[in-house]
């Protein structure tokens, strides 16, 4: 299910500073970014459907991107997107499995390894890990846990981990050298000069 390192864009809109999230999401897509996470929590539903159509609309023409919906279950569902992302006050993981097609896929959030091996066990496909580094959305969840933690996590479990949290151009092989199977980020994607240039730049320092 996942190729090699993996590059992983979570939308946030309200950080968008010279674009829209719908030009931020066309050149993402078509850029070659492996996953996007739909983290737009505010959208009421209906509009959350439609931007998680379009997306999914320009992904089967580009043929590789992954659409997420983050914690919307219902949304994911009904726009027949590739998977929903859980976050800590989400729906179970194990539950989502009772409720979902059998080939969706099921991202947790998680900040420690207790966190990673029971999303695991409740059948997740992937975890978010973070923040790895310092970053400023990130506050909330205390301090960073390092390289040293993102190595023991991905030591202990078997499905993939993606690394989140500060990521930055030189933190990439780092990231990869610990285990991630990729890396996820906010503003290393949005407050870039050219996607396309950057995930470049980015597979070369994961190569």
């Amino acid at each position: 299910m996942f190729p090699p390192f993996q590059l992983y864009y979570i939308t946030d809109r309200r950080q968008i500073k010279t674009r829209t999230l719908e030009a931020c999401l066309t050149e993402a897509i078509t850029a070659g970014i492996d996953w996007v996470q739909l983290r737009e929590k505010d959208l009421p539903a209906h509009s959350l459907l439609a931007l998680t159509e379009a997306a999914l609309e320009q992904a089967r023409r580009q043929g590789q991107t992954r659409v997420m919906v983050n914690d919307r279950l219902d949304v994911a569902l009904a726009a027949q997107a590739h998977g929903v992302h859980l976050g800590t006050r989400s729906m179970p993981a194990n539950v989502v499995r009772k409720l979902a097609p059998r080939d969706f896929v099921v991202g947790v959030s998680c900040h420690s390894l207790e966190e990673a091996l029971a999303a695991q066990a409740g059948g997740a496909d992937y975890i978010l890990l973070g923040p790895i580094f310092a970053t400023p959305s990130k506050l909330p969840y205390g301090p960073p846990l390092g390289l040293d933690k993102l190595r023991e996590v991905t030591f202990q479990i078997s499905i993939p981990v993606f690394a989140l949290g500060g990521i930055t151009l030189d933190r990439v092989s780092p990231c990869r050298q610990s285990g991630a199977a990729g890396v996820a980020g906010i503003r290393i994607f949005q407050d870039c000069d050219s996607v396309e240039e950057l995930v470049r730049e980015l597979r070369a320092q994961s190569s």
